[in-house]
């Protein structure tokens, strides 16, 4: 019969046993390790983001590098106080929760809707004269870079929202909701995450009178 396996042999054991860590971010144009926050850039042909290291994100800021395959998104917060959204402006755009982000996209020739669920972020088919009818309502749509921002807005019972934001921080909303998601309308800590992060978004965000004052 043989004898008890040792402490240390327990020790060794749980090495094989615990889960390996993660490997390290890299950037996915150059492979240099990334450390913490980064910048993103859009693949505008493949409908992806990609990390990038500074030097990458400076690289693709400029128009028309890489053929204009890849786009660095901007860190720019814009909110429009005076739109003119309304419930018929929402009904438009058929969106069945109460929020929602619109971007230009520039692979598909189109704007495009899309909003959380628990599917992650799911795509709705955007009428041209439900696009248009944005247009009219805030100067925001007007001054939206194509793929690479977001048009972010939320209806409550007594107003909606209107917001520009990087595309990357939208579609990171929407995989945070995935997460939190339950029951029909996303429950408690869906809805208090929401919260947050708009409360967020309107304390970095600027007017676009003063985005034009900055030097």
């Amino acid at each position: 019969m043989s004898a008890p396996p040792t402490a240390a042999a327990h020790r060794g054991l749980r090495r094989f046993r615990a889960p390996a860590p993660p490997p390290p971010e890299r950037c996915e144009l150059c492979g240099i390790e990334l450390a913490g926050r980064h910048r993103h850039l859009v693949d505008t042909r493949n409908r992806g983001l990609a990390c990038a290291c500074p030097p990458c994100a400076l690289l693709f800021e400029r128009a028309g590098a890489a053929g204009g395959q890849f786009r660095t998104v901007p860190d720019r917060f814009l909110s429009d106080p005076d739109h003119r959204l309304d419930d018929a402006v929402w009904d438009r755009l058929r969106i069945p929760v109460g929020v929602a982000f619109l971007l230009d996209n520039t692979a598909l020739g189109r704007a495009v809707a899309l909003y959380p669920s628990p599917a992650g972020a799911t795509e709705s088919e955007l009428e041209p004269s439900a696009w248009q009818a944005v247009h009219d309502a805030t100067r925001l749509a007007g001054l939206l870079a194509p793929d690479v921002e977001a048009l972010l807005l939320r209806r409550t019972e007594d107003r909606i929202e209107c917001h520009l934001i990087p595309v990357d921080l939208a579609y990171e909303l929407t995989g945070r909701l995935r997460m939190l998601w339950r029951g029909f309308d996303g429950g408690a800590e869906a809805r208090a995450a929401l919260a947050d992060f708009f409360a967020d978004v309107a304390r970095r965000a600027r007017e676009p009178h003063e985005e034009a004052r900055r030097p």
